[in-house]
C-alpha cells in the first residue's frame, strides 16, 4: 500500500518541509526535527518496532526513539519539520528504485508511515574503514515519501550502466542500491601529503541516481570551530592589548 502524502518544501539555504495529512494518516520523524503541528494532530514517541529497531538507529547516528504523528481528526491538518543546519531536503519514495535508497547516516528527517528505516553495511571493508561518513549507510525501504537533509548544495547524478564517478567521501549523500559503492586510495605521495582533499575517495559505478552535497556538516562544524579559536585569539589579545595600554596610558 502506497502511503503519499502531500507535502511543500519552504525556504533556500535552511529549509522546512511541510506536509498534509489526511484524517488517521501519519508521519514518522527523527526527534527534535517537529516545527510545529497544527490541531488533532498527536504525538507518540517509541523505539518504532521494538529494542533491536531502536539500537539500530542509534548505530546509524539517529536517535534511540523516533516520534509519529497522527492526524486523529475528521479533516487535514499541517505540520512541518525543519533542517537541523543549512542545506537542501530531498524528496524520494523508494518505491520508485525497486523499494529501497540508501542515504548516509544522520541523513533521515521524516518519512511517511510506510517507510521503514534500516541499516545497510558495504559490501568492502576498504569502504567500511575509510568511508568519511563511515561504512554504516541507513536504509529506507517501502512505499511512500521520505525526506533526506543534506548540506550546502545539491547535485542530482544519473549514471550510466559501467559510468563511474569519483568523490569526495563525506559529499556523498544517497544512492540506488543498483550503485556500486567503494573507497579507493587518492594516489600519489604528494597528492596525499598536500592535496588537501584527503587519502580516499568514494568510487561510484553505475547504473543508478546518486545525490551528492557541497558542505558535509563534519566539513561545516570543522570551520565553525577553528573561526571561534581564531576569534577567541584575537579578543583575548585584544583585551592585553588594552590592559598594557592602560597601564601605560596611565589609565589603570
Amino acid at each position: 500500500m502506497a502511503h503519499e502524502i502531500d507535502y511543500q518544501i519552504i525556504g533556500d539555504d535552511i529549509q522546512v518541509v511541510e506536509v498534509e495529512m489526511d484524517p488517521q494518516e501519519a508521519v514518522r520523524a527523527e526527534a527534535g526535527a517537529m516545527l510545529y503541528m497544527e490541531n488533532d494532530i498527536e504525538m507518540q514517541t517509541g523505539t518504532g518496532g521494538g529494542l533491536l529497531k531502536g539500537l539500530k538507529r542509534m548505530i546509524t547516528g539517529e536517535s534511540f526513539f523516533i516520534t509519529t504523528f497522527t492526524n486523529n481528526g475528521g479533516q487535514k491538518r499541517k505540520m512541518a519539520f525543519a533542517a537541523p543546519y543549512p542545506g537542501k531536503i530531498i524528496a524520494i519514495n523508494p518505491a520508485q528504485f525497486g523499494g529501497r535508497f540508501l542515504c548516509q547516516k544522520d541523513g533521515f528527517l521524516c518519512a511517511a508511515q510506510g517507510i521503514e528505516i534500516n541499516i545497510a553495511f558495504t559490501k568492502r571493508i576498504g569502504a567500511g574503514l575509510f568511508g568519511g561518513e563511515g561504512f554504516i549507510l541507513q536504509e529506507l525501504s517501502g512505499d511512500g515519501n521520505c525526506f533526506i537533509h543534506a548540506g550546502g548544495t545539491i547535485l542530482k547524478k544519473q549514471l550510466a550502466a559501467g559510468e563511474t564517478l569519483r568523490v569526495d567521501t563525506g559529499c556523498l549523500v544517497a544512492f540506488q542500491p543498483t550503485v556500486n559503492y567503494d573507497i579507493k586510495f587518492i594516489g600519489g605521495f604528494k597528492n596525499s601529503l598536500f592535496g588537501g582533499e584527503g587519502l580516499f575517495y568514494a568510487h561510484l559505478t553505475g547504473p543508478g541516481l546518486v545525490y551528492l552535497q557541497s558542505v558535509p556538516f563534519s566539513r561545516l562544524a570543522d570551520r565553525i570551530v577553528a573561526a571561534s579559536r581564531v576569534g577567541g585569539g584575537r579578543e583575548e589579545s585584544r583585551g592585553l592589548g588594552g590592559l598594557l595600554g592602560g597601564f601605560i596610558s596611565g589609565d589603570e
